[in-house]
């Protein structure tokens, strides 16, 4: 547990500091969009890129450990937005939550986690789940969130309107750059690869602080329902339906079978907030759920952990 609290404090800390930052009126009401903002449109989209134009087929390989990591994910989102929509929810806050529960914070905790307890073995299901996390499930909730803003009796001027916004949303054109980057073999040069480093190891830190300052803002009681549901759906139904998937009904190797079940059990990751926030949906609940799901899974992932060494 010493071993997953030193790699969860950074998290930790930087969200106090954004925390503290807000109570002290160091960084406005304003900082905290401004921040998710940059996240958006320069931070993530260079992260992406430059993680995927370094992918190569291989990374790719293993197709069952793919079809394991999508099923967990899709039957836990699909069961969120179902009982969501029963409760009479609306369809942004519908998808939003359903990517918090789905959502791995595979990045930050989860690849120093992997490397922790399987060493560079663990590397590819972990950038094979980073991409599928950050690129493919985060790019279809844009998707989602785009249809629902500009729906409209009128279907063909819906469709022109969602795909004005889809093709200028940075977050989709970057993994289809560094798409073709990485299948045509180039090499970028060493100053450009040096201009995606910086941008992308900003997106993370500024992503964290501006969810301190929004936990800084008060909550309403009635949320605390989702709250639960949230933390609930994320920390134990999504790594049990892994598990499920991935020791018995399409049995994967025992490393990589470990490693889904490990990722899948990572707390909420920051993309819910920023869609969140961004698309000024319910902000300060997803980001006390990622706060204490982050809290609770020191927990639960040193029990999955010591599952796993037995």
């Amino acid at each position: 547990m010493l071993a997953i609290f030193n790699v969860v404090f950074p998290v930790f800390a930087l969200i106090f500091l954004g925390y503290l930052c807000r109570k002290r009126n160091i960084l406005s009401v304003n900082a905290a969009s401004e921040l998710n903002r940059f996240v958006i449109y320069l931070g993530l989209p260079a992260l992406l890129f430059d993680s995927i134009a370094r992918l190569t087929p291989a990374d790719f390989s293993n197709l069952r450990f793919i079809a394991v990591f999508a099923i967990g994910i899709a039957v836990v989102f699909v069961l969120t937005a179902w009982i969501k929509y029963r409760q009479g929810a609306a369809a942004g806050d519908i998808i939003i939550d359903s990517l918090g529960t789905s959502y791995a914070n595979v990045g930050f905790i989860g690849i120093p986690l992997c490397l922790l307890a399987f060493g560079r073995d663990g590397m590819p299901p972990a950038v094979i789940a980073m991409v599928m996390t950050a690129c493919l499930l985060f790019a279809i909730a844009i998707v989602l969130l785009e249809i629902c803003l500009h729906a409209e009796k009128h279907i063909g001027r819906s469709l022109l309107k969602t795909g004005n916004s889809l093709i200028r949303n940075p977050i989709l054109i970057a993994p289809i750059l560094g798409s073709l980057v990485a299948a045509g073999g180039y090499v970028l040069p060493t100053g450009v690869q040096q201009l995606f480093k910086l941008l992308g190891a900003a997106a993370s830190p500024c992503a964290l602080v501006s969810l301190g300052l929004f936990l800084a803002q008060p909550i309403d009681n009635k949320q605390t329902g989702s709250v639960s549901l949230l933390v609930g759906f994320k920390l134990l139904l999504h790594p049990a339906i892994t598990a499920l998937f991935a020791y018995w009904i399409l049995p994967l190797p025992k490393m990589w079978a470990d490693t889904a079940l490990l990722l899948s059990a990572m707390p909420i990751g920051t993309g819910p907030f920023m869609l969140a926030e961004l698309y000024r949906r319910e902000a300060a609940l997803m980001s006390r759920a990622i706060l204490i799901s982050t809290t609770t899974s020191l927990l639960t992932i040193s029990l999955i952990l010591a599952w796993i060494a037995h």
